[in-house]
């Protein structure tokens, strides 16, 4: 399955209820779970971004679906990165010539 890294900011209703992150970090693990996503890891993170996912995805649409349904709950924005491991991106680089 594809790797997908999705970067995660606290809304200012996030940072009010930052207490309830964890339990909403692990509601997060089983949506994912159920839209047939792998979860890999978590992180918060000091800088632009207060979190990151990295999650395997069936495909670029149910990472969207997955991205789509954390914003909604208005306590995160997100950015999703498509990740390509070493051997795709050698498989990348081989169909270039």
């Amino acid at each position: 399955m594809p790797t997908y890294v999705l970067l995660t900011t606290f809304t200012q209703q996030g940072v009010e209820n930052v207490q309830a992150s964890p339990e909403r970090t692990e509601h997060a693990r089983e949506m994912v779970k159920s839209l047939g996503g792998t979860w890999r890891d978590f992180f918060i993170t000091m800088g632009r971004y207060d979190g990151v996912v990295i999650a395997d995805f069936p495909d670029d649409e149910t990472a969207a679906q997955a991205a789509l349904t954390l914003a909604e709950s208005g306590n995160v924005t997100t950015e999703t990165l498509r990740a390509f491991t070493l051997d795709e991106f050698r498989d990348i680089v081989e169909a270039m010539s």
